[in-house]
């Protein structure tokens, strides 16, 4: 493992000291360049691939196959085409460039996407879902990898934060959108939830096409930065590498079976359990709780997203200030828990929503700071396998969770015993964010706090 000597610590702080309006200057010009145009890609990707929770509850009418567990099947497969690209998807745009990569994952999502309109047997509807998740392998540990090429260590929870807002953005917006095409039902001959895939399909693919033009893979690319600004982006970047604890020149294939890696693999798994039966289910809770129209239930849970939107930031922002990410990430898992034990077992259907509204504000705030912890545990293309590894097998969770929801709810005829199975696993991921700062160890965080003392902006 090799590090930065005092000498060149004491060095890159001073550039920084030296530097700080350019330094403001130029994370400002990245966070204002690629942020929202990354924010509107992944609005679109959570989109595509959660707005079965919403079309379903039109395609039950239509389709009389689709029973509680054939449609949480359905919803999760998209996990299994998902996990197995993953890895090799990250190392392809590794090796060829986040542009051309990302465009073509965007443009092949947004046709599988819009083709579900298509489905009218059970077997239609898995191999559907199935391809979308195959299509769709590697965009989000794409983008945590490019971030780490963009954004130095103490600023990246902050963007992560930004960029992930994306998620209850796409409830807040996509929801109730999903709700009102539903009343487009019987409109050119298709039903509302024909016209749901067609229309939120299409602007993936334009989008696709888009990032071809826009997204540069390096600093160096970029038109939009002066030669200092790029410079003084690279230097920081490489600081953070050489100064971080992550072990150096790592084969990605050992990377995959690093013990801290495997580790928060196991945390993100148990997170996307919550995370995936919020997104498939949630709009069914809130029908069965509140006896709701589809559009009335597109606004709730649209409501529910605004305010994990605004956890987001608060978290991200607080985890950047403190340099802290473990408990920060604990602390907003365990508070899902809270939400899923009262969606469960609260009396009044009021107090049942309103609980619910918990889970996705915590499942979401923990994001961004644990995304922050993986991409600072390797460097270079075992980074890139790394953070593939932990969100493919963790994104198995998104199996799993929608689908043992659907059995239960066909055995018993509800769903509370499901969200208290979902409490207890929610309980366990925060524990196991706390388990992963004492088999990684504190030192490497805490000189990259001591080094990042002295921040863009602050003295």
């Amino acid at each position: 493992m090799r590090s930065a000597t005092a000498t060149n610590q004491a060095q890159y702080a001073g550039l920084e000291r030296d530097d700080s309006v350019l330094a403001r200057a130029t994370l400002r010009q990245v966070t204002l360049r690629l942020i929202p145009f990354l924010f509107v890609l992944f609005v679109c990707n959570y989109l595509d691939r959660n707005n079965i929770g919403i079309a379903k509850l039109q395609m039950a009418r239509d389709l009389t196959w689709l029973s509680e567990s054939v449609y949480g099947f359905g919803a999760g497969v998209f996990f299994v085409g998902y996990s197995l690209l993953e890895v090799p998807s990250n190392l392809i745009l590794a090796r060829v460039g986040a542009r051309r990569w990302m465009a073509r994952i965007m443009i092949s999502w947004g046709i599988v996407a819009s083709a579900m309109m298509f489905v009218r047997t059970p077997l239609q509807f898995y191999v559907l879902r199935f391809l979308l998740g195959v299509a769709e392998a590697g965009f989000f540990p794409g983008i945590v990898y490019y971030f780490s090429h963009w954004f130095p260590a103490r600023e990246r929870a902050r963007a992560l934060a930004w960029f992930m807002t994306a998620i209850p953005a796409s409830a807040a917006l996509g929801n109730p959108l999903s709700g009102w095409l539903l009343g487009l039902d019987g409109r050119g001959g298709l039903t509302g939830w024909e016209w749901v895939f067609l229309l939120e399909g299409i602007p993936s693919v334009l989008l696709g096409v888009a990032v071809l033009a826009l997204l540069p893979d390096r600093p160096s690319d970029a038109s939009w930065l002066s030669a200092e600004q790029s410079a003084w982006l690279a230097a920081r970047i490489e600081r953070d590498r050489e100064t971080s604890a992550a072990p150096h020149g790592l084969p990605p294939l050992r990377a995959l079976v690093h013990p801290v890696i495997l580790l928060a693999s196991l945390v993100y798994f148990f997170a996307m359990l919550s995370s995936y039966s919020y997104a498939f289910w949630a709009p069914t809770i809130v029908r069965d709780a509140l006896g709701a129209s589809n559009l009335t239930i597109g606004l709730v849970t649209g409501a529910m997203g605004a305010l994990s939107t605004v956890t987001m930031l608060v978290v991200g922002a607080h985890s950047d200030r403190t340099g802290e990410r473990r408990k920060h990430a604990a602390a907003c898992i365990a508070v899902a828990a809270i939400g899923w034990l009262g969606a469960g077992l609260l009396p009044h259907p009021y107090a049942r929503v309103a609980a619910l509204a918990l889970v996705p504000a915590g499942v979401y705030g923990f994001l961004a700071p644990f995304w922050c912890m993986p991409a600072t545990l390797l460097n270079g293309t075992a980074a890139a396998a790394g953070i593939a590894l932990v969100n493919a097998l963790g994104a198995t969770g998104g199996f799993v969770g929608p689908y043992a929801v659907g059995l239960l709810k066909d055995a018993t005829g509800g769903t509370a015993g499901s969200l208290v199975g979902l409490a207890a696993t929610a309980l366990v991921t925060a524990g196991l964010c706390l388990a992963l700062s004492r088999v990684r160890g504190s030192g490497a965080e805490s000189r990259l706090i001591q080094l990042d003392s002295v921040r863009p902006g602050h003295s």
